[in-house]
This record gives structure tokens, sequence and C-alpha cells, in this order.
């Protein structure tokens, strides 16, 4: 990405090519690369850059929300929008959209700054760094990282995680679930005091998308190549509507130090929560 001064970040996958991969870049046709921007459909991804340019945060993601006329539903019990010291635990089933979404409508709900807990790769998205808490997934996390979680924790702030990191896949059932959820999220409730707000996202990507996954573990492909399949799975949402569905917190006081028994009884929670509901709110 670049950003210069006051410009808004662009995406370059040539530039970027030329710079990190050079010797590569040197063979590869000009019409390889163009397929490769048509891909990560960075046309696309550069004009909400642009027209969002100077929006931050949930006001970026608002934006780009209104920009692929997205809306979406809310049903359940909404949480307490006074009580902010809570920890918002959802299914991960886009992988970008459903992050972007979560930011917008809980940002809104609990008038006020959010903390996502996030991937610190994703800290390269500029205008939501001051929601972004970087955890780091492809090495050891770094003490400035572990600190920057905890004060998220002490703080008066609800901050809201996907435990399973990655998003969802299909599996041989032919259901669609997450992977395997991380049990951080159970210890640091205990740890300061957050009750937990179970959520369930109601969304899917292509077909495409999850028959590409299930080729690459096949052949024994360990690097996670259908994220580059992300973008286009974000576009291919434009004019959907997405739903929301909050269930009943639940107290830290009643979470038992078995973290792992904790952790699969919330994931349980969350796919029980409904997909629609009879009453919703739209927004």
């Amino acid at each position: 990405m670049e950003n210069i001064a006051d410009t808004p970040i662009r995406i370059d996958l040539d530039a970027v090519l030329r710079q990190r991969a050079p010797g590569v870049r040197k063979y590869m046709p000009r019409f390889v690369v163009r397929s490769l921007e048509r891909l990560i459909h960075q046309d696309g991804l550069n004009y909400l850059l642009e027209h969002n340019h100077g929006r931050r945060d949930a006001d970026f993601c608002a934006g780009v929300l209104s920009d692929l006329d997205v809306s979406v539903d809310i049903c359940g019990p909404l949480p307490d929008p006074t009580h902010r010291k809570v920890i918002l635990v959802s299914n991960h089933p886009l992988g970008a959209l459903d992050g972007i979404t979560l930011i917008d409508v809980l940002s809104r709900h609990y008038s006020g700054n959010i903390y996502f807990i996030v991937n610190d790769l994703l800290m390269a998205v500029e205008p939501l760094s001051g929601v972004f808490v970087p955890i780091n997934k492809h090495g050891r996390q770094s003490r400035d990282a572990k600190m920057a979680v905890d004060m998220a924790m002490e703080s008066d702030c609800p901050v809201v995680i996907f435990p399973a990191g990655l998003c969802s896949r299909k599996g041989k059932d032919g259901k669609v679930c997450d992977l395997e959820w991380k049990k951080m999220f159970v210890a640091k409730a205990r740890q300061y005091g957050r009750d937990i707000v179970p959520l369930h996202f109601n969304g899917r990507n292509s077909e495409f998308f999850y028959n590409f996954a299930r080729w690459r573990k096949r052949l024994g492909i360990k690097f996670n190549l259908e994220m580059v399949l992300l973008p286009r799975e974000i576009f291919r949402s434009r004019g959907k509507r997405l739903g929301v569905c909050f269930g009943t917190p639940i107290s830290h006081k009643s979470l038992s130090a078995d973290i792992t028994a904790e952790s699969e009884r919330i994931k349980k929670t969350v796919y029980s929560l409904p997909d629609t509901q009879t009453s919703v709110k739209q927004i």
C-alpha cells in the first residue's frame, strides 16, 4: 500500500512485486500481473479507499458498507450499551466484511470507542488502526502486542474478537463453520472481569472460496492461499443483507477454570443463535 502525506492509501500490486520479489516480477508478463490485480479486485479496493479517504475507524466502515449497499438485520436481546466492560465473541464467516460490519454496528450501539483483537497483519489497514489491537499469529507474540491487548482489556471499551482467527471453512458434512477457537478470550474474561456477549454473524462466502480452500488443503499446501480471494468475496456481497444475532450475556463469574471446556460451550452457544428472527431491527 502507498500512503504519501494526505493522499489516499492505494494498493499497487505491481509495485509490491517489484519491491518484494523483483526476480519473480522480472519474468512475469504484464497480463499475468493484470490478472492478479483483477483477482484481488485492486481497482475496486482502491475506489473504496479513495472514496472514504479521511474517514477513520467506525466512520470508515460505515462508508464502505454504504458504498457496497450492504444492510444489516439485528436480532436477539441487545446488550446493555452502558455496560461496556464486555468481550463480544463472534463466529467469523466472511473474513473481512463481517469485521467491518461489526465495527460499524457495535461502535454505534455502544456510542463510543471499541477495540477489535486482530491478526497483526491487518495493521496495514491504516484507516482502522484506531480500532485494531494486534496479536501476532505468525511468530512469537511480542511484549508490545501483549501489553496492547492487556491495555484494551483494562479499559472501559468493549472488546470484540473472532476466536477462530481465520474465517470459516466448509466441513465434510457440508456445513460452514469456524475452525478451532483459541481460548484466550475466556482467560481474559476471567482475568479482567469482563462478561462475554455471544453473537452469531449470518453470512457465507462463495462455493468457489470453499472449494479452493479444500483443494489447497488436499494438495498439502500449508500457506493460506485462499485469503487472496477475500477481496473478491467482499464485492460479491454488494447489495446483500447481512445478519447479526445477539445472545444472552455470560457473566465472567460463571466461567470455570477449565477454559477449554468454556470455549467450546460458548462456541456452541454462538452457533445455537438463530440466523434470522421474525422481529428484527434493520440498520
